[in-house]
């Protein structure tokens, strides 16, 4: 008997379609560096599509996070990612959250989750590119890291949020990270944040993005 594919599964082609729409029908804001990225995922979510890659049903996984996910998509459902926000809510119940890190900073234990939709760890396997979501509880510290070989970027469908204290981002802000770039990330006091992110890369960091947080610097103070 062959495995489920994608195409045997409608809610998740429906979300992919979900994300590609941001990609498609999103604003680049003048960046070429952005417009690049959006079509590149455009592209490879193109080729998923062709693929028809294998669906894996993964143990679904809950963390303290996951609390603060039905308001981030009740929030989401209001605005004009409602589309994306609804999808999520009908394939809410066979995600895998996790933490991806072998130790999680005390503060954020139980502020943060990630989880894959399309990539190497599934439900929709594949190597070509990772499409997830992150979830942030309020008053959340994500501390610096990068991700070496992927290019990443932000969608937020929920929430406000901010990269290295450098703006406040509302929902529907796209944030691009080129390969090795530092960056850390705090949300907002009143709501929760949820973020859908994609990662483009070699298929071997995909696989294995090693996730780790960047050392602390130490302060060159007197």
């Amino acid at each position: 008997m062959s495995s489920p594919r994608l195409r045997d599964h409608p809610d998740l082609l429906y979300t992919i379609g979900d994300f590609d729409a941001l990609y498609r029908f999103g604003s680049a804001g003048g960046s070429r560096p952005i417009r690049s990225h959006m079509r590149r995922v455009r592209e490879t979510i193109a080729d998923v599509f062709e693929d028809n890659p294998e669906v894996i049903d993964r143990e679904p996984a809950w963390l303290p996070v996951v609390n603060h996910l039905g308001r981030a998509l009740d929030l989401g459902s209001r605005g004009d990612l409602s589309t994306l926000s609804d999808s999520i809510r009908r394939i809410s119940g066979r995600l895998t959250w996790e933490h991806g890190y072998e130790k999680v900073p005390r503060g954020l234990a139980k502020k943060y989750g990630y989880c894959e939709i399309v990539g190497p760890r599934g439900p929709v396997v594949t190597d070509r590119i990772v499409l997830g979501l992150v979830l942030f509880a309020p008053e959340a510290v994500y501390p610096q890291h990068h991700h070496r070989g992927i290019q990443e970027s932000y969608v937020a469908i929920a929430g406000e949020w901010s990269e290295n204290d450098g703006a406040v981002h509302a929902p529907g802000s796209l944030i691009l990270n080129e390969a090795g770039h530092e960056h850390r990330i705090t949300t907002g006091r009143q709501s929760p944040c949820l973020l859908a992110y994609s990662w483009l890369g070699p298929a071997d960091r995909l696989i294995d993005p090693a996730m780790r947080f960047s050392p602390r610097r130490r302060s060159t103070r007197p």
